[in-house]
């Protein structure tokens, strides 16, 4: 076992979500290869590494082979940082390299080119004394070396100039194209970090970063969602593990504000549970949630919705027509309704937003509304159960009442189903479904499954009202209601508001 005096020292690579990964941040004192295709955001990275080393004391050199000390500065002006601290060494050699004057034939260009490249560096570092380097980029040093083994020479002793001067440095490297003996390079590096991108079709590219590996230093493994934003940089955000967060609370059952709902419910939802409503549109799931949403926010206890469907406005509206004016909420900061575009939002960061919620806003009911939304956000829908799975148990440990809206595709009938199976993972499933009723559509509601009490068996009536959410007797005159072909058995039971058996 690892004591913390033998942990290897660590630097901060300015990324908070990366420093998270890496348990700390990057080893200290050694060479680290950042790979990835154009347009990943390696430059990005490289920058905001120095920029981090700058505001800890340690100077910086910006090496470029592949753009000029002009583009680099504009980079950095975009994101409106400084390079104060950052000294750029620009080694712009492939141009002159194309001109025909320059076209070696007696000598190999890496005999001629590559030795005053390696030796303007090192004179640099000499005179600067760095902290921290990167070198932008390798693509270009291979290039010109033409060959592995005085590519890998190179290399090799970039590395041991900059262990014998404690320098912790950063090697840029272009995947557009796999090329021969990339392993043996990703060996002679300390740590490797991969950044992908994926493109959709549609919506905005989704990038996710890999550390490949870490030598001597314990990190958290998989893809991690990652985003480009103005002003900020590089925003990285970390894979959930649920085993890593825990919190005590108190397991007393939580009151809708509707005594029939409640009794459904055999006295209403827990914390540390996870609840989710399943019905067509229509049926009256987003009144529920609102009702939830609204009696917590007015008890004083933080409740957040995410909507992936609605717009604030529609919910304001919706809301005032049930008798739930949740303007008030909202500015007494106890209701947040937070608008998700799943085009322009990857999962991993809804599940920051969500664990910000919880941990920093003391968030206890979350909503998400739906979870259609959320598996559009997915690049592969074979990840949502694990994503999922992860999410549910971190806001379980946490003691937050969790509400889930899966939306169901069809109207009436038996063809009405879910866009994937997910009833499992919840603690609770309400059932909401239409049913015809003599040239009338009505709405039923049931308790099919619930984990953490008793609860009720029955069919019942539901409405949504000016006075909210009203739950009727049970439809016992009816007969095959969930099943998408009810008939009629019996004499016509009115609805009881007061929710009573």
């Amino acid at each position: 076992m690892i004591t913390p005096q033998q942990q290897t020292p660590k630097v901060s690579t300015g990324i908070a979500g990366l420093d998270e990964i890496l348990r700390g941040g990057l080893p200290k004192h050694h060479l680290h290869l950042i790979e990835g295709s154009p347009g990943t955001g390696k430059t990005t990275l490289g920058l905001q590494f120095l920029i981090a080393g700058h505001q800890q004391g340690e100077p910086g050199l910006y090496v470029t082979l592949s753009e000029t000390k002009a583009e680099i500065i504009a980079v950095a002006a975009a994101y409106n940082w400084s390079l104060e601290g950052v000294t750029i060494l620009e080694m712009m050699t492939l141009d002159d390299e194309l001109k025909p004057s320059n076209q070696y034939s007696m000598f190999h260009g890496s005999e001629v080119e590559l030795t005053p490249i390696m030796q303007a560096v090192l004179e640099e570092v000499e005179k600067s004394r760095p902290s921290r380097v990167v070198f932008d980029s390798l693509s270009e040093l291979r290039i010109i070396a033409r060959d592995s083994i005085r590519f890998r020479r190179q290399v090799l002793a970039l590395k041991q100039f900059f262990s014998e001067r404690k320098i912790t440095a950063l090697l840029l490297e272009d995947r557009t194209q796999r090329v021969e003996n990339e392993h043996q390079l990703q060996g002679l590096c300390h740590g490797v970090i991969a950044l992908e991108q994926v493109n959709f079709g549609y919506g905005a590219k989704r990038r996710r970063l890999d550390i490949v590996k870490m030598r001597g230093t314990p990190f958290i493994g998989g893809l991690h969602d990652y985003s480009i934003k103005e002003m900020q940089g590089i925003v990285l955000y970390p894979r959930l593990i649920a085993a890593e967060h825990f919190a005590k609370f108190y397991n007393e059952s939580i009151k809708s504000g509707s005594p029939g709902f409640d009794s459904l419910l055999g006295g209403g939802l827990e914390p540390g549970t996870s609840n989710m409503l399943i019905g067509a549109a229509g049926t009256g799931k987003s009144s529920i949630i609102m009702q939830y949403a609204t009696v917590m926010a007015t008890a004083g206890e933080k409740a957040v919705v995410f909507s992936f469907d609605e717009t604030l406005s529609t919910l304001k509206d919706r809301s005032k027509r049930l008798g739930q004016d949740i303007g008030p909420l909202m500015e007494s900061g106890k209701l947040d309704i937070v608008q998700i575009d799943p085009a322009e939002m990857t999962p991993g960061e809804f599940a920051h937003l969500v664990v910000c919620a919880v941990k920093i806003d003391k968030a206890k009911l979350i909503v998400i509304d739906s979870l259609n939304g959320y598996l559009h956000a997915m690049i592969d829908k074979h990840f949502l159960l694990s994503q999922l799975h992860e999410l549910f148990n971190f806001l379980n440990q946490q003691g937050v009442l969790t509400l889930v809206v899966v939306s169901q595709e069809g109207i009436l009938g038996q063809d009405v189903s879910a866009p994937i199976e997910v009833s499992y993972l919840a603690d609770t499933l309400i059932y909401l479904r239409f049913f015809e009723d003599r040239g009338r559509v009505r709405k039923a509601i049931s308790v099919v499954k619930k984990r953490s009490s008793e609860h009720e068996e029955t069919i019942r009536e539901f409405r949504s009202t000016a006075r909210g959410i009203e739950i009727g007797e049970p439809l016992e005159s009816f007969h095959g209601v969930l099943s998408g072909h009810p008939f009629y058995i019996g004499a016509n039971i009115p609805l009881n508001v007061g929710g009573t058996k």
